[in-house]
Protein backbone atom coordinates (compact mmCIF):
# COMPACT_ATOMS: atom_id res chain seq x y z
CA UNK A 1 0.00 0.00 0.00
CA UNK A 2 1.17 3.59 -0.99
CA UNK A 3 2.19 5.97 1.77
CA UNK A 4 -0.16 8.94 2.46
CA UNK A 5 1.34 11.85 0.09
CA UNK A 6 -0.31 14.50 1.63
CA UNK A 7 1.98 17.12 3.24
CA UNK A 8 0.37 19.05 6.52
CA UNK A 9 1.52 21.96 5.98
CA UNK A 10 3.03 24.38 3.33
CA UNK A 11 6.71 23.67 3.94
CA UNK A 12 9.19 26.64 4.19
CA UNK A 13 12.12 25.52 4.87
CA UNK A 14 16.20 26.22 4.72
CA UNK A 15 19.29 23.67 4.06
CA UNK A 16 21.51 24.42 7.21
CA UNK A 17 24.21 22.08 6.76
CA UNK A 18 27.29 24.49 7.03
CA UNK A 19 25.56 25.65 10.75
CA UNK A 20 28.21 23.22 12.40
CA UNK A 21 30.80 23.87 10.83
CA UNK A 22 30.68 27.48 10.64
CA UNK A 23 29.97 27.23 14.53
CA UNK A 24 32.91 25.31 14.80
CA UNK A 25 35.18 28.31 13.10
CA UNK A 26 33.36 31.23 15.78
CA UNK A 27 31.32 32.46 12.99
CA UNK A 28 28.80 35.56 14.55
CA UNK A 29 25.28 35.08 13.31
CA UNK A 30 23.04 38.30 14.04
CA UNK A 31 19.68 39.55 13.96
CA UNK A 32 18.83 43.10 14.87
CA UNK A 33 22.42 43.62 15.90
CA UNK A 34 22.40 40.75 18.80
CA UNK A 35 23.96 37.21 18.48
CA UNK A 36 21.37 34.62 17.16
CA UNK A 37 21.24 30.84 17.11
CA UNK A 38 20.21 30.70 13.08
CA UNK A 39 17.77 27.26 13.79
CA UNK A 40 16.04 29.36 16.35
CA UNK A 41 16.09 32.16 14.08
CA UNK A 42 13.92 30.06 11.39
CA UNK A 43 11.53 29.22 13.66
CA UNK A 44 11.28 31.66 14.93
CA UNK A 45 10.47 33.88 11.52
CA UNK A 46 8.31 31.16 10.89
CA UNK A 47 10.26 28.11 8.95
CA UNK A 48 9.40 24.49 10.07
CA UNK A 49 12.19 22.50 8.10
CA UNK A 50 15.33 22.46 8.66
CA UNK A 51 17.03 20.51 5.37
CA UNK A 52 20.88 18.92 6.33
CA UNK A 53 22.93 16.70 3.72
CA UNK A 54 24.51 13.61 4.65
CA UNK A 55 27.86 12.12 3.21
CA UNK A 56 29.02 8.70 3.64
CA UNK A 57 32.74 8.77 4.73
CA UNK A 58 33.78 12.54 4.13
CA UNK A 59 37.53 13.57 4.30
CA UNK A 60 36.41 14.93 7.75
CA UNK A 61 34.20 15.36 10.32
CA UNK A 62 30.89 18.00 8.89
CA UNK A 63 28.46 16.50 6.88
CA UNK A 64 29.39 12.83 8.92
CA UNK A 65 26.95 10.35 10.16
CA UNK A 66 27.38 11.83 13.89
CA UNK A 67 27.82 15.45 12.59
CA UNK A 68 24.03 14.85 10.99
CA UNK A 69 22.81 13.02 14.27
CA UNK A 70 23.67 15.53 16.38
CA UNK A 71 22.38 18.56 14.14
CA UNK A 72 19.31 16.44 13.97
CA UNK A 73 18.81 16.76 17.80
CA UNK A 74 19.26 20.45 17.78
CA UNK A 75 17.02 20.70 15.22
CA UNK A 76 14.13 18.49 17.06
CA UNK A 77 14.86 20.92 20.34
CA UNK A 78 13.76 23.94 18.18
CA UNK A 79 10.47 22.33 17.56
CA UNK A 80 11.47 22.07 13.93
CA UNK A 81 10.92 19.02 11.20
CA UNK A 82 13.92 17.10 10.23
CA UNK A 83 14.52 16.90 5.64
CA UNK A 84 17.43 14.69 5.37
CA UNK A 85 19.39 14.51 1.70
CA UNK A 86 20.97 11.44 1.28
CA UNK A 87 23.95 12.02 -0.84
CA UNK A 88 24.83 8.33 -1.31
CA UNK A 89 28.21 9.81 -1.23
CA UNK A 90 31.04 10.60 0.13
CA UNK A 91 31.52 14.33 -1.25
CA UNK A 92 28.90 16.32 -2.99
CA UNK A 93 26.32 14.69 -4.92
CA UNK A 94 24.85 16.64 -7.94
CA UNK A 95 23.71 15.94 -11.77
CA UNK A 96 27.51 16.33 -12.78
CA UNK A 97 28.37 13.61 -9.75
CA UNK A 98 27.23 10.99 -8.10
CA UNK A 99 30.56 9.12 -6.91
CA UNK A 100 29.49 6.18 -5.22
CA UNK A 101 31.00 5.76 -1.77
CA UNK A 102 35.07 4.92 -1.27
CA UNK A 103 33.86 2.16 1.48
CA UNK A 104 31.56 0.71 -1.20
CA UNK A 105 33.68 0.76 -4.79
CA UNK A 106 34.86 -2.81 -5.25
CA UNK A 107 31.25 -4.25 -4.66
CA UNK A 108 29.18 -6.28 -6.76
CA UNK A 109 25.50 -5.24 -7.68
CA UNK A 110 23.64 -7.06 -5.32
CA UNK A 111 26.67 -6.70 -2.66
CA UNK A 112 26.13 -2.79 -3.17
CA UNK A 113 22.34 -3.22 -2.80
CA UNK A 114 22.50 -4.38 0.33
CA UNK A 115 24.85 -2.37 2.09
CA UNK A 116 23.11 0.47 0.63
CA UNK A 117 19.93 -1.34 2.19
CA UNK A 118 21.86 -1.20 6.18
CA UNK A 119 23.03 1.92 5.75
CA UNK A 120 19.12 3.37 4.82
CA UNK A 121 18.11 1.08 7.67
CA UNK A 122 20.47 2.96 10.13
CA UNK A 123 19.65 6.52 9.29
CA UNK A 124 15.78 5.81 9.93
CA UNK A 125 16.35 4.28 12.68
CA UNK A 126 19.13 6.90 14.55
CA UNK A 127 18.04 9.88 12.91
CA UNK A 128 13.93 9.30 12.16
CA UNK A 129 13.76 12.06 9.63
CA UNK A 130 10.71 13.52 8.48
CA UNK A 131 11.67 13.62 4.77
CA UNK A 132 14.09 12.07 3.38
CA UNK A 133 15.64 12.30 -0.03
CA UNK A 134 17.18 9.29 -1.99
CA UNK A 135 19.79 11.02 -3.23
CA UNK A 136 20.64 14.53 -4.44
CA UNK A 137 19.92 16.09 -7.73
CA UNK A 138 19.99 12.42 -9.50
CA UNK A 139 19.06 13.37 -12.67
CA UNK A 140 21.08 10.93 -14.12
CA UNK A 141 20.79 8.11 -10.91
CA UNK A 142 22.73 8.25 -8.46
CA UNK A 143 25.71 5.33 -6.79
CA UNK A 144 27.35 5.42 -10.20
CA UNK A 145 28.01 3.53 -12.20
CA UNK A 146 25.78 0.91 -10.58
CA UNK A 147 23.19 3.03 -10.82
CA UNK A 148 23.28 5.27 -13.42
CA UNK A 149 19.83 6.32 -14.66
CA UNK A 150 21.01 6.13 -18.63
CA UNK A 151 23.43 3.09 -18.75
CA UNK A 152 21.61 0.84 -15.97
CA UNK A 153 18.14 2.08 -15.77
CA UNK A 154 17.09 -1.43 -14.11
CA UNK A 155 19.69 -0.97 -11.65
CA UNK A 156 18.85 2.63 -10.96
CA UNK A 157 15.25 1.78 -10.50
CA UNK A 158 15.88 -1.07 -8.35
CA UNK A 159 18.38 0.86 -5.73
CA UNK A 160 15.66 3.49 -5.00
CA UNK A 161 12.90 1.04 -5.22
CA UNK A 162 15.25 -0.76 -2.25
CA UNK A 163 15.48 2.68 -0.40
CA UNK A 164 12.45 3.23 -0.06
CA UNK A 165 11.28 -0.13 1.14
CA UNK A 166 13.29 0.43 4.15
CA UNK A 167 12.22 3.86 4.71
CA UNK A 168 8.59 2.29 4.87
CA UNK A 169 9.32 -0.66 6.29
CA UNK A 170 11.11 1.35 9.28
CA UNK A 171 8.78 4.87 9.76
CA UNK A 172 5.56 5.09 7.88
CA UNK A 173 5.37 8.71 8.78
CA UNK A 174 8.77 9.70 6.89
CA UNK A 175 7.79 11.16 3.45
CA UNK A 176 10.10 9.94 0.77
CA UNK A 177 11.49 12.80 -1.73
CA UNK A 178 12.53 12.80 -5.38
CA UNK A 179 14.98 15.43 -6.46
CA UNK A 180 15.33 16.36 -9.85
CA UNK A 181 17.89 19.57 -10.70
CA UNK A 182 15.96 22.15 -13.26
CA UNK A 183 12.59 22.31 -15.38
CA UNK A 184 14.48 20.74 -18.76
CA UNK A 185 14.02 17.07 -18.63
CA UNK A 186 11.95 17.04 -15.18
CA UNK A 187 8.91 15.14 -17.10
CA UNK A 188 11.34 12.78 -18.69
CA UNK A 189 12.68 11.65 -15.18
CA UNK A 190 9.36 11.51 -13.75
CA UNK A 191 7.93 9.52 -16.17
CA UNK A 192 10.83 6.71 -15.44
CA UNK A 193 9.98 7.02 -11.51
CA UNK A 194 6.06 5.91 -12.26
CA UNK A 195 6.68 2.69 -10.79
CA UNK A 196 8.33 3.23 -7.44
CA UNK A 197 6.35 4.56 -4.05
CA UNK A 198 7.52 7.85 -3.58
CA UNK A 199 5.75 10.66 -1.71
CA UNK A 200 7.19 14.33 -2.98
CA UNK A 201 8.34 15.38 -6.33
CA UNK A 202 11.22 17.33 -5.47
CA UNK A 203 13.08 20.32 -8.05
CA UNK A 204 15.89 22.58 -8.18
CA UNK A 205 15.62 26.02 -9.66
CA UNK A 206 18.75 28.42 -10.21
CA UNK A 207 18.09 31.25 -12.32
CA UNK A 208 22.25 31.06 -13.46
CA UNK A 209 21.13 27.24 -14.63
CA UNK A 210 17.97 26.63 -15.18
CA UNK A 211 16.71 29.67 -17.02
CA UNK A 212 14.89 33.13 -15.89
CA UNK A 213 11.31 32.05 -16.62
CA UNK A 214 9.47 31.74 -13.52
CA UNK A 215 5.97 30.95 -15.58
CA UNK A 216 8.06 27.91 -17.57
CA UNK A 217 8.37 26.85 -13.87
CA UNK A 218 5.15 27.10 -12.94
CA UNK A 219 3.60 25.41 -15.43
CA UNK A 220 6.60 22.54 -14.91
CA UNK A 221 5.26 22.42 -11.26
CA UNK A 222 1.50 22.02 -12.73
CA UNK A 223 2.59 19.12 -15.22
CA UNK A 224 4.05 17.42 -12.92
CA UNK A 225 1.79 17.72 -9.88
CA UNK A 226 -1.10 16.62 -12.57
CA UNK A 227 0.52 13.61 -14.21
CA UNK A 228 2.15 11.97 -11.06
CA UNK A 229 -0.74 13.20 -8.43
CA UNK A 230 2.11 13.96 -5.72
CA UNK A 231 2.71 17.70 -4.37
CA UNK A 232 5.94 19.49 -5.88
CA UNK A 233 8.36 20.71 -3.65
CA UNK A 234 10.88 23.65 -4.40
CA UNK A 235 13.73 21.48 -2.81
CA UNK A 236 16.42 24.25 -4.00
CA UNK A 237 16.75 28.03 -4.69
CA UNK A 238 19.13 31.05 -4.17
CA UNK A 239 19.27 34.38 -4.90
CA UNK A 240 21.58 36.98 -4.47
CA UNK A 241 21.79 39.79 -2.30
CA UNK A 242 25.10 41.41 -3.85
CA UNK A 243 27.53 40.86 -6.83
CA UNK A 244 30.89 41.67 -4.18
CA UNK A 245 32.12 38.57 -2.00
CA UNK A 246 33.34 38.80 1.44
CA UNK A 247 36.64 36.22 0.76
CA UNK A 248 38.79 34.96 -2.47
CA UNK A 249 36.48 31.95 -2.99
CA UNK A 250 35.07 32.98 -6.32
CA UNK A 251 31.04 32.93 -6.39
CA UNK A 252 28.91 31.12 -8.34
CA UNK A 253 26.81 33.96 -9.08
CA UNK A 254 28.62 36.93 -9.67
CA UNK A 255 27.45 38.87 -12.87
CA UNK A 256 24.07 40.87 -13.61
CA UNK A 257 23.63 38.62 -16.75
CA UNK A 258 22.99 35.42 -13.97
CA UNK A 259 19.94 37.63 -13.03
CA UNK A 260 16.74 37.85 -13.27
CA UNK A 261 16.10 41.86 -14.15
CA UNK A 262 12.83 42.45 -12.10
CA UNK A 263 15.55 41.44 -9.09
CA UNK A 264 18.23 43.20 -8.64
CA UNK A 265 21.35 41.79 -6.62
CA UNK A 266 20.11 43.74 -3.70
CA UNK A 267 18.70 43.06 -0.26
CA UNK A 268 15.41 44.01 -1.01
CA UNK A 269 15.93 41.81 -4.64
CA UNK A 270 16.78 39.30 -2.92
CA UNK A 271 13.83 39.17 -0.43
CA UNK A 272 11.38 40.30 -3.72
CA UNK A 273 12.69 36.91 -5.81
CA UNK A 274 11.62 35.05 -2.81
CA UNK A 275 8.60 36.69 -2.22
CA UNK A 276 7.52 35.69 -5.90
CA UNK A 277 8.22 32.01 -5.46
CA UNK A 278 6.53 32.07 -2.10
CA UNK A 279 3.19 33.48 -3.90
CA UNK A 280 3.43 31.40 -6.95
CA UNK A 281 4.06 28.33 -5.01
CA UNK A 282 1.13 28.79 -2.37
CA UNK A 283 -1.21 29.63 -5.45
CA UNK A 284 -0.31 26.67 -7.11
CA UNK A 285 -2.31 23.60 -5.74
CA UNK A 286 0.15 21.02 -6.74
CA UNK A 287 2.73 23.04 -5.21
CA UNK A 288 3.98 22.19 -1.11
CA UNK A 289 6.51 24.28 -0.10
CA UNK A 290 10.01 26.01 -0.76
CA UNK A 291 13.40 25.26 0.85
CA UNK A 292 16.52 27.69 0.54
CA UNK A 293 19.81 26.45 -0.04
CA UNK A 294 23.08 28.21 1.35
CA UNK A 295 21.47 30.59 3.34
CA UNK A 296 24.00 29.91 6.48
CA UNK A 297 26.98 29.22 4.07
CA UNK A 298 28.32 32.98 4.66
CA UNK A 299 32.50 33.29 4.78
CA UNK A 300 33.09 31.93 7.97
CA UNK A 301 36.69 30.64 6.70
CA UNK A 302 37.78 34.26 6.59
CA UNK A 303 38.16 36.88 4.03
CA UNK A 304 41.77 35.81 2.83
CA UNK A 305 40.63 31.91 2.27
CA UNK A 306 40.76 30.37 -1.22
CA UNK A 307 38.51 27.44 -0.30
CA UNK A 308 35.75 29.60 1.50
CA UNK A 309 32.02 29.76 0.72
CA UNK A 310 31.34 30.22 -3.25
CA UNK A 311 27.58 31.59 -1.80
CA UNK A 312 28.49 34.20 0.92
CA UNK A 313 26.48 36.83 -1.62
CA UNK A 314 23.42 34.78 -1.02
CA UNK A 315 22.90 33.74 2.20
CA UNK A 316 20.77 35.37 4.94
CA UNK A 317 23.47 37.00 6.60
CA UNK A 318 25.37 40.82 4.73
CA UNK A 319 28.87 40.80 4.80
CA UNK A 320 28.68 42.36 8.85
CA UNK A 321 26.62 39.23 9.53
CA UNK A 322 23.55 40.72 10.52
CA UNK A 323 20.52 38.65 8.49
CA UNK A 324 18.63 40.30 5.78
CA UNK A 325 15.11 40.99 4.82
CA UNK A 326 15.22 37.94 3.14
CA UNK A 327 14.06 35.93 6.78
CA UNK A 328 11.11 38.09 6.80
CA UNK A 329 9.22 35.69 3.28
CA UNK A 330 9.11 32.57 6.10
CA UNK A 331 6.51 35.03 7.92
CA UNK A 332 2.87 33.58 7.79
Amino acid sequence: MAQDSSVPTFIKGADLSFVPEALSANVIYKYNNELCDPIKLLKQKGGNYIRVRLWHSPTNSHSSFEEVRELSKRIRAAEMNLWLTVHYSDTWADPGHQQIPQAWANLSFQQLKIEMANYTRQIMREIKPDIIQIGNEINSGFLHPHGHLIQQEAQCLDLIKTAITVVNNERRATKVMLHFAGIDGANWFFNKMTGLNFDLIGLSYYPIWHGQNLNLLNQTITQLGQQHQKPVILAETSYPFTLGWNDWTNNVVGLNEHLIPAYPATPQGQKDYMLALKNLISSNIHAKGFCYWGGEWTAFRGPQATNGSSWENQAFWDFSNNALPILDVYED
